[in-house]
């Protein structure tokens, strides 16, 4: 399912063919399933004015897609609430090879001679690329494009692209108000990440923020996309102006993440004796309204145009940049157009900007990255059903225990003594049934270490190893470390008997062998000769003590355990270099003959051939509680009376109702 994986006809509308028709019978295309009225515009309020709807022929004398490429400098927003849109279009704008995903064959759909006024532009929306087909009717009001738009007149790429996506969504009003993270998946197939900025203690600490600006140069570097916003606390805080010139709850594009050296200049007293300075670029979809701190392109006067000879003399008196190489300024590209892109230090940035959205381009064969994914997905949903049946999985968070563990469940396994786990969940978009006031629900989800052969549903919490946020957003994030085992993940609403359908994501270093869990417990076939479970038993072995040197040098030892019951067995992490070993290693076992003890072997791991330390048994009947149980260790089975140096320390507990644990 990765980035370029297959496209859908939305609606069935199927662009070559449409195309085709048109030029045959020698008309233009009028898209009956998105047409130029005004429900297509707004589903709650009357337009700003009369609109009428052009083409671009009839806008300007000679309308091209693109006027010298797409760039961030392109797009600027118009009368529509959307700049979460318009800050991913203009970040997503210098990467071309994804952009060429967007706007497919875009030289063929080029304007020129006979042009038949269609279109089409591709989103990912729900585990699938969607081709959506339109005409370039756009809507205007005195003969000016009302909604985004290019800054060059004649350049309509950006105006057609918003018109898909409203379309997509079945209206322009449906964009108003968004997650940039939301845009930056539709527009990639990416998984994407929101970082609190206030939260994260980055203002007060150096390291940190040495670290988040590693991250994000790195993530740049492979072509992850970014945007930032300031929180705006209240309805009338929105588009609020704040005194270094940065709007609040507004989405601005995140375009370079650079280091400049300042080793001699004046700057080098200024932070710290760094001999470089870490920089960061954005851009406002807007055009205008830049930041006027440090490292600003100037200050300038509202609605006054500057000649390049003005700007050069501003730019020459301003007291950080003058500081600043002219090959350092070369390497940055620095401007001074009033085109809503600016510089400023990382400093400022993450004292200023509140919210950071960060977009992984990860599991794709097009770009080249540092690390190869395993990709994981599981197509789901929530659905209340009989109590106890397979349809029953709509559960509610944690905080719900009596229903929680209803939710559907996910087993892998982490094969590497320690990998990077990525997660990401998506719920179906809601924002085409905007105008019925559905809203997305709050959803999270929930990992568990479990035992090393769990093949069944998890029906008593373990140990938690992480929980996303709870939040009422499409898509929730979460990056882990984890340790190598067996884990079960569980997706939720917040909320018991809430329903919807959901897209759970995965990515790990290998194949980590996930499946969904959908067994209470064994079925043994009528017809079977294979004798019942009568028993469950959950052993864990926790540690061991005083275990007998591996060498006549009286080395330590590289331990490992093999626990063992009715033919089924479970093997421990090694434990390497300690006579004193901790595995805490858990495993299930559905117990036919409960008579018979659980064996447990522990080995010490050799170069050829591995060394017997010791055995152990462990009686297991059923008890209302957990056994903490202290085991002397044994010869093997010709010598189990033959006592070892050592003990084994294990944890026990054995239930007769199957789906106890």
């Amino acid at each position: 399912m990765g980035l370029f994986s297959h496209t859908t006809a939305f609606n069935g509308q199927k662009y070559s063919k449409l195309k085709k028709e048109c030029l045959k019978r020698g008309e233009k295309f009028s898209d009956p399933k998105f047409p130029p009225h005004d429900s297509s515009l707004f589903f709650s309020k009357q337009p700003p004015g009369v609109v009428t709807w052009k083409r671009p022929q009839d806008i300007v004398e000679e309308p091209r897609l693109f006027v010298e490429g797409a760039s961030a400098n392109d797009v600027t927003q118009g009368q529509l609430g959307n700049c979460w849109f318009v800050a991913a279009c203009a970040t997503l704008a210098g990467v071309k090879e994804l952009w060429n995903r967007v706007i497919p064959d875009y030289k063929d759909q080029e304007y020129g001679e006979l042009h038949p006024g269609i279109f089409h532009f591709r989103f990912w929306r729900f585990g699938e690329w969607l081709d959506v087909v339109i005409d370039d009717l756009l809507p205007t009001i005195d003969g000016q494009l009302i909604f985004t738009h290019s800054r060059e007149k004649g350049e309509f790429w950006c105006a057609l692209l918003e018109k898909a996506y409203a379309k997509l969504h079945g209206s322009y009003e449906a964009l108003e108000g968004g997650n940039l993270s939301d845009a930056l998946v539709d527009l990639t197939s990416g998984v994407s990440a929101h970082l609190d900025l206030t939260v994260g203690g980055y203002t007060d600490d150096f390291e940190k923020r040495k670290q988040l600006f590693k991250m994000m140069s790195k993530e740049m570097n492979e072509h992850a996309l970014m945007c930032c916003a300031i929180a705006a606390h209240n309805h009338e805080e929105v588009e609020m102006r704040t005194n270094v010139g940065l709007v609040k709850g507004h989405a601005y594009g995140i375009t370079a993440c650079r280091k400049i050296n300042i080793g001699d200049t004046g700057l080098f007293s200024l932070f710290k004796g760094a001999q470089k300075m870490r920089m960061i670029r954005l851009k406002n979809p807007w055009g205008e309204r830049e930041w006027n701190g440090a490292f600003s392109d100037g200050k300038r006067r509202s609605g006054f145009v500057y000649t390049t000879s003005q700007l050069t003399k501003m730019y020459s008196r301003s007291p950080e940049w003058s500081k600043v190489s002219a090959s350092e300024r070369e390497k940055l590209g620095l401007t001074f157009e009033d085109d809503g892109e600016f510089w400023m230090t990382f400093e400022d940035f993450v004292e200023h900007f509140t919210d950071l959205s960060i977009c992984f381009l990860i599991n794709t064969k097009l770009l080249s990255f540092s690390k190869t994914w395993h990709e994981t997905v599981f197509y789901d949903a929530w659905t209340i059903g009989v109590r106890g049946h397979n349809t029953d999985r709509a559960g509610g968070c944690p905080n719900n225990k009596d229903t929680f563990l209803r939710n559907p469940q996910y087993r892998f396994d982490v094969k590497d003594e320690v990998d990077d786990v990525i997660f990401h969940l998506m719920q179906k978009d809601t924002r085409d049934r905007k105008q019925e006031g559905i809203q997305n629900l709050v959803v999270g989800f929930h990992v568990m270490k479990v035992e090393e052969n769990r093949r069944y549903r998890v029906h008593r919490s373990h140990d938690s190893i992480a929980t996303s946020d709870y939040i009422r957003t499409r898509a929730i994030f979460l990056r882990e470390q984890l340790k190598q085992g067996r884990y079960v993940v569980i997706p939720t609403t917040f909320k018991p008997d809430e329903t919807g359908e959901f897209i759970f994501r995965m990515y790990t270093s290998r194949d980590p062998d996930a499946k969904e869990l959908t067994k209470d417990e064994p079925k043994i076939p009528w017809y079977s000769c294979v004798k019942k479970p009568s028993i469950v038993t959950a052993v864990t072995v926790k540690s061991a003590s005083d275990l007998e040197k591996q060498s006549s040098f009286g080395g330590e030892a590289d331990s490992y355990c093999i626990v063992k019951c009715e033919g089924e067995t479970v093997r421990t992490p090694v434990a390497k270099n300690t006579t004193n070993p901790t595995w805490d290693t858990k495993a299930i076992f559905y117990r036919a003959n409960p008579e018979e003890p659980i064996v447990i072997e522990i080995w010490n791991s050799n170069v050829l051939v591995d060394g017997f330390i010791g055995r152990a048994e462990v009686e297991a009947p059923v008890n209302a509680t957990v056994m903490q149980i202290e085991l002397p260790l044994y010869g093997r089975r010709k010598e189990k009376t033959v006592e070892k140096q050592g003990k084994l320390f294990v944890q026990v507990y054995s239930d007769d109702d199957l789906t106890s644990i």
